[in-house]
């Protein structure tokens, strides 16, 4: 292992000592230039960033060092050694020894090079823009708002450096790989309006859906509790039964379902969620039998059979998007010009460098057929068009 005045004179050699970067915070609004289009895909360029956390009663009494490497496992052990050493890990502002053992309540600081993965190159399209609020079209794979590793390359992250809109306040839930209508409020007074008529039960929502099979005519109307497991990822239905007093698990959950069109293969069907469950209307039409004709996390080998037409990941995803294909595929061509061997700053101890994006990220994405069509509520109504798979012709 090097000793620590070596690695501090190589960091100084290239550049890459503390005093030397610029670190950022959620406070720094993202940039238009901080986008890099490469095979379909839109990249954050890789940045200096401080993560900020406080120690919890559990993690009292253990090591710095010991610390990250149980918590925080996507690193080896040596460089959480070799961060705290040089003063990327530090406690309470300040560098401190690998044997430090931490107290609760303490700041803890991570100043990291941040690969942010990659979503796919479509644009958010503003659909309606208001004083007080504003209507995109969510594309496939981008998250609504930061979280876990996303940062910029999100709806809000890209709005503001796109189109120079903030604050946003989103007042409903996309899952990332669900496209469609997103309603984001301008102030906060508004959103507070909206999270009260949802809460209230005064709005109704509206998605469609391209499932496997031959939906049936008549509306079907799934009562079945959702029960999420965060650690699988995935939620399960359960039907309540009235006659026994078996306890059920999960929460409960009511979706309609409307056939819109069929072609003997997939159906079109629009879905009107009563309820919020987590995945609710991925595994209700899982449930009757029916499941989204491309969601690999719901979709059964009796069904997979059923569905002659099969779809790469990156067909999904393109074509959740809201303008016609042309338009698409120009504006994709037209941001994958730039050029891609423009340099980003390599970090020596960064354990994703010299890659793009982070490890574990470096595959194709997948977009769900799953759109959201439109919101409405006491005395407004919101819509987004349809995507290209929703026809089936």
């Amino acid at each position: 292992m090097r000793s620590k005045r070596k690695r501090e004179e190589e960091s100084m050699r290239m550049g890459m000592g503390m005093g030397g970067i610029v670190w950022q915070t959620p406070d720094n609004p993202p940039q238009r230039s901080d986008y890099i289009f490469h095979n379909g895909r839109r990249h954050v360029r890789p940045y200096y960033f401080e993560f900020i956390a406080h120690v919890k009663n559990r993690w009292a009494g253990k090591t710095i060092v010991d610390l990250f490497a149980e918590e925080f496992k996507g690193r080896p052990y040596e460089y959480y050694v070799d961060a705290v050493e040089c003063g990327r890990i530090q406690v309470d502002g300040e560098m401190v020894p690998v044997s430090y053992i931490v107290k609760s309540s303490q700041k803890i600081s991570h100043f990291l090079h941040r690969h942010e993965p990659p979503v796919m190159a479509w644009g958010v399209k503003v659909l309606k823009e208001e004083e007080e609020v504003l209507t995109v079209c969510k594309p496939a794979s981008v998250p609504v708002h930061p979280c876990g590793q996303y940062r910029k390359n999100t709806v809000v992250g890209i709005l503001e450096a796109e189109h120079g809109l903030a604050p946003l306040f989103p007042i409903h839930r996309l899952d990332r790989l669900v496209s469609g209508l997103l309603i984001l409020a301008r102030n906060a007074s508004k959103a507070d309006l909206f999270r009260q008529q949802i809460e209230s039960g005064l709005v109704k929502k509206q998605y469609i859906a391209r499932v496997v099979g031959v939906f049936p005519e008549e509306e079907q109307v799934v009562d079945a509790n959702i029960n999420y497991n965060p650690r699988e990822g995935r939620s399960t239905a359960e039907m309540v039964d009235s006659s026994t007093d078996t306890r059920t698990k999960g929460k409960a959950a009511q979706t309609k379902f409307t056939r819109i069109s069929s072609d003997g293969v997939h159906s079109i069907v629009s879905c009107e969620p009563i309820t919020g469950r987590t995945h609710q209307i991925r595994v209700h039409l899982q449930y009757t039998g029916y499941p989204i004709a491309n969601d690999a996390l719901y979709l059964t080998k009796e069904a997979s059979g059923r569905s002659v037409q099969k779809t790469t990941a990156d067909r999904a995803a393109a074509i959740s998007f809201c303008s016609p294909a042309r338009d698409v595929q120009e504006d994709c061509a037209n941001a994958c010009k730039e050029n891609w061997s423009e340099d980003f700053g390599i970090d020596p101890m960064c354990t994703n460098c010299p890659n793009l994006a982070p490890k574990g990220y470096e595959g194709e994405e997948e977009g769900l057929w799953l759109h959201c069509v439109q919101y409405s509520g006491p005395g407004w109504i919101y819509e987004c068009p349809y995507p290209e798979w929703a026809s089936l012709e």
